[in-house]
């Protein structure tokens, strides 16, 4: 492929030495599915994007220290040569840190297990893991620069330091990682609007976030920049992201349009975070925590964000209107391509999951230890951990789980007695204990590490301090890892009704397919669990809303036979699973589920 050079100039971009104005989206490779990945792309230029950003996420590359990951969903060189192919250039943003209302910002779960590390630091082990970490994706991706024939124009070092800290020595120490691991073309900073002379390096570009004035972008850059552009705003929000609980997220297009309008018509580069947010599956989702006078709250699976490309990869109206301010920046002579039909979605037949197995039925071998151990101990990322000890009822006793991280559905001998949920700050609950030796059992679930702020260090997960019945520490705990980081399965059927409060459930089910199309599951009528089809595990869903639904893409269904697993903590006797053609992502309840 032939070479290109991009550079700065006074007031814009030079591709070639010509002035460039970056149109660009956000998207992300893992919350698409691969299959998926040109479709989307395609769409990006029918909105009449010529670029795309993309961040790189440490924990999804190393899951484990020294064990990378680049296959399948996580081939991100593969994603950016993609992009090129359907014309687009790239901002690649592989900075450790993303945020992106991801699990623990990006960073992997493990870095919590080395004393002393600090992120976002110039702590020597963490500079260490981080220089291991960034010559791994520089492999991958310093080939595909544009001065190397590639599709990146850009590498963004750090992600909105300003918004964390101010140490200019330690961005000094980000950019030579990201020049030893080969990344020789252009290096920029990003920061919102009041942080951008704390998170910027002289030298480097300083991109904006969050605004769309074009005089107050050309000021901020100017002052950090030695009184010259070009001006880009990193990070222009169309709308915002969910978190459980909540209301869905929208802002309606014409609130924003008057704003893309202007930032294009003075020249600007601009990148929409998110043109196309998708679905943050598994155990991904990040959580937001400021301190003891805020709630926590974890983000939903949908990252449907109310971006111009839905969920799904459809257009929705913002996308129109977007494009249709897009397209009068665009010449003559580059007609915008046409824009592709949704894609169809079928509501299929009502499904019974009559093959269940109780989730305590087919526990792993258990951990030993006096107190309880984190997540982290146990060398858990994600999932659950099922905490049992014995203890001597006998009358109603209060529970204290002192560092409850983060929901838990407490058990005694094996009838769920009630939840404690961290958002609502609940870590206690009175319990009625029958007389002799009671089992307790407290299933505890991650539902995602803080990614934004000054707790990115207080992340560990599971129960993190002691368990006292009314006030007596509880002592001699076994501990059972869940992560759940394959399908479960589930063979014997029963039509056998469980008691109202039974335990946690595992149902399955087959269903047949005649030609795959996308479709929603509808879990209005389930409490909380996570959802597996076909071995992907597609996200979370909890009745309190905003999302009720679970996107299933056309992608991972299969013509004949599918199979289906559902982890259900609260209503063990649910066995209807209905489908939908759309999605539901704005009825909220409150308060906790019991």
């Amino acid at each position: 492929m032939p070479t290109h050079t991009f550079a700065l100039g006074a007031e814009q971009f030079l591709l070639d030495g010509k002035p460039f104005q970056m149109i660009s989206g956000e998207l992300h490779y893992p919350r698409i599915p691969r299959e998926a990945w040109r479709s989307r792309l395609k769409m990006a230029k029918a909105m009449g994007l010529n670029t795309v950003g993309t961040y790189v996420f440490w924990n999804a590359h190393e899951p484990q220290p020294g064990h990378y990951d680049f296959t399948g969903n996580h081939d991100v060189a593969a994603f950016v040569k993609m992009a090129q192919e359907e014309g687009l250039w790239v901002v690649l943003r592989p900075s450790p840190y993303v945020c992106a209302e991801w699990e623990f910002g990006g960073y992997p779960y493990w870095l919590q297990n080395i004393p002393g590390l600090q992120v976002r630091s110039q702590e020597p082990q963490y500079v260490a893991a981080y220089r291991r970490y960034l010559q791994a994706v520089g492999k991958q991706l310093a080939p595909l620069q544009v001065n190397h024939g590639g599709p990146i124009l850009m590498v963004q070092v750090e992600n909105e330091y300003g918004s964390y800290g101010s140490d200019k020595a330690y961005l000094a120490v980000n950019k030579k990682l990201f020049e030893d691991a080969g990344f020789d073309g252009l290096l920029y900073t990003c920061d919102p609007v009041n942080d951008v002379a704390k998170g910027h390096l002289d030298g480097m570009l300083p991109a904006v976030n969050g605004t769309d004035k074009p005089r107050q972008i050309r000021q901020l850059v100017n002052d950090n920049h030695g009184g010259k552009g070009p001006y880009y705003v990193a990070e222009w929000y169309p709308a915002w992201f969910d978190w459980w609980g909540a209301s869905h997220h929208t802002v309606p297009a014409s609130k924003y349009t008057p704003g893309l309008d202007s930032v294009l018509k003075a020249g600007m580069s601009i990148n929409m975070y998110m043109f196309h947010g998708g679905t943050t599956r598994g155990f991904m989702n990040g959580a937001n925590y400021k301190g003891n006078s805020s709630p926590y709250e974890p983000q939903t699976s949908s990252y449907d964000y109310d971006a111009p490309l839905n969920e799904a990869g459809n257009a929705t109206p913002k996308f129109m209107a977007f494009r249709e301010v897009i397209s009068r920046y665009r010449s003559a002579n580059e007609p915008l391509p046409p824009v592709p039909a949704a894609k169809p979605s079928v509501a299929l037949p009502t499904l019974r999951l009559t093959a269940s197995i109780g989730l305590f039925d087919r526990l792993p071998v258990p951990v030993a230890n006096s107190t309880p151990l984190t997540f982290e101990d146990l060398r858990q990322a994600y999932g659950f951990v099922l905490y049992r000890a014995t203890v001597s009822g006998g009358g109603t006793k209060k529970l204290q789980v002192d560092g409850l991280r983060d929901y838990a559905v407490v058990l005694v001998n094996g009838q769920r007695v009630g939840t404690l949920d961290r958002r609502l700050r609940q870590e206690s609950l009175d319990v009625a204990l029958p007389a002799g030796q009671v089992q307790l059992d407290i299933l505890v679930e991650n539902m995602g590490r803080i990614n934004f702020g000054p707790y990115l260090l207080q992340n560990t997960k599971g129960i993190t301090n002691n368990v006292r019945l009314d006030g007596q520490q509880v002592r001699g705990w076994q501990m059972f890892g869940l992560p759940f980081d394959r399908a479960p399965t589930a063979t014997k059927a029963t039509e056998k009704q469980l008691a109202a409060n039974a335990g946690p459930v595992i149902r399955t089910a087959t269903f047949a397919v005649d030609k795959p199309a996308d479709t929603y599951l509808d879990l209005r009528a389930w409490g909380k669990g996570v959802v597996w089809v076909n071995g992907h595990n597609l996200g979370r869903y909890w009745s309190i809303g905003p999302q009720q639904t679970i996107y299933v893409p056309a992608e991972w269904l299969k013509k004949g036979h599918n199979d289906i697993a559902v982890l259900e903590l609260l209503k063990p006797n649910q066995t209807e699973l209905s489908f939908l053609d759309h999605a539901i992502l704005n009825e909220v309840s409150s308060g906790a589920e019991r």
